[in-house]
């Protein structure tokens, strides 16, 4: 039986796509491209801004379209979230949310392929839920893998339909990631990035006295540990001792991405962000303080309800003296159910579009000004793709994004080959 996987959203879907193809596989199904006459079109959803979800009903609705005669599953955070409003569109037949997703090839066996009436399996979140586990994902392309730690978040900040869409926090054994790990490396992969909703809460809810610092030390030490890079952090959650044992592996990259959300200490507050810009700022200042070239980037909102237009400039203002190697800004989008969806002063769009371009010119900026500190000096680029003219794109263990031509060596560049280069203006991209 031919199935087909259309994503949408974030890194851990994507991971989680790749995975229940790889179990696809093992189980005797063969993935293909939409365009190869699927006989079921798995779709996994987002629904993390009102964009997320409105795009996954527009792909549901085009997929039925297209592919009348395919059996139509839909799983993911958008299906976890509104799991009636999916199961009443006619020409869906399965419903799953971001829980027992190998049900759907149970499913497709017991029906052999064949439409039937809608079934629906979104079930609710408990509080003792454990990891769920997926294939090891491996790929004919080694270079870069996605190895997700855990799952789900507590934190519930005010603006956030994560927590209810992903459930609580729940971290994958230590073994378990371990032996992942080890697979990969064995594969040839020569950059591992850990993943999760929230994975600076790794191992808080285990039962041994293993966390996300402890972890790392256990994984910087596998034999052909080329690089370990890491997902978003909490600011709290960026621990002494977590930066003790990053600074001291040479594995792991200088690449963190710490969300600020806000630059003003009243809208963090609204937010329900457990920290100010103090901390923040003194944090930043103690990575660097041990990693002076450690890229940091952020994520930034612009917009939050009451958010006034002085605030809105004191937190440019906070940006900026963050002197970010990337920033990821955004628009608050009002979700049902969370609670700043009811705050009153809801922020124009047409105001937060403008926000969210100012704090972008920032971005460039402090971006653009944190390369140049790198012309001249040796950096190592792994080599993700290699363009007809022979040129080599990828990144550096900071994450700058590199084209090195052809005729910088005699040898021609390979896929996932690790290249060391003496910067110039021309290799940046």
């Amino acid at each position: 039986m031919k199935v087909c996987f259309l994503t949408l959203g974030c890194k851990v879907n994507q991971t989680e796509s790749e995975a229940l193809a790889q179990y696809a596989v093992e189980e005797g199904f063969r993935v293909v491209k939409e365009d190869e006459n699927p006989d079921a079109v798995i779709i996994n959803t987002c629904t993390v801004t009102a964009t997320g979800s409105s795009k996954s009903r527009k792909l549901i609705h085009r997929i039925i379209k297209e592919h009348p005669g395919s059996v139509i599953a839909v799983m993911g955070c958008y299906s976890q979230i509104n799991p009636n409003e999916v199961a009443e569109i006619e020409g869906v037949d399965l419903v799953v949310g971001t829980q027992d997703r190998k049900l759907i090839f149970d499913y497709l066996r017991m029906t052999g392929g064949k439409k039937k009436e809608t079934f629906s399996h979104v079930k609710s979140f408990n509080r003792d839920m454990k990891y769920e586990e997926l294939p090891v994902i491996v790929r004919e392309s080694r270079i870069r893998a996605m190895l997700k730690i855990q799952d789900g978040c507590n934190q519930f900040c005010s603006y956030c339909i994560v927590p209810y869409a992903r459930g609580p926090s729940r971290s994958r054994e230590p073994k378990n990631v371990i032996n992942e790990a080890k697979a990969l490396l064995a594969s040839g992969y020569k950059e591992i990035v850990l993943t999760g909703i929230h994975i600076g809460a790794y191992g808080q809810d285990l039962q041994t006295d293993i966390n996300l610092a402890g972890l790392i030390a256990e994984l910087v030490q596998l034999d052909g540990m080329n690089r370990l890079r890491l997902g978003s952090i909490e600011p709290l959650e960026f621990t002494d001792e977590l930066l003790e044992v990053i600074s001291s592996a040479e594995a792991v990259c200088p690449h963190f991405h710490i969300p600020l959300q806000s630059g003003c200490n009243r809208i963090l507050s609204a937010m329900k962000r457990p920290y100010t810009t103090d901390y923040y700022a003194q944090l930043l200042q103690k990575i660097r303080e041990r990693l002076p070239e450690a890229a940091l980037a952020s994520d930034i909102m612009a917009g939050f309800p009451g958010e006034t237009e002085e605030e809105h400039q004191e937190s440019l203002r906070f940006i900026e003296s963050c002197k970010f190697a990337g920033i990821h800004a955004f628009p608050y989008s009002r979700r049902p159910g969370t609670i700043a969806a009811e705050m009153p002063n809801q922020v124009a769009n047409k105001t937060k579009a403008k926000r969210v371009r100012e704090i972008i010119e920032i971005g460039q900026k402090t971006k653009q000004k944190y390369i140049q500190q790198f012309i001249g000096k040796e950096l190592e680029l792994l080599v993700e793709k290699v363009t007809e003219d022979g040129a080599a794109h990828g990144h550096t263990k900071n994450y700058i994004e590199l084209k090195l031509p052809a005729n910088l060596r005699t040898e021609p560049f390979q896929p996932g080959q690790l290249v060391k280069c003496i910067l110039r203006e021309e290799y940046i991209t």
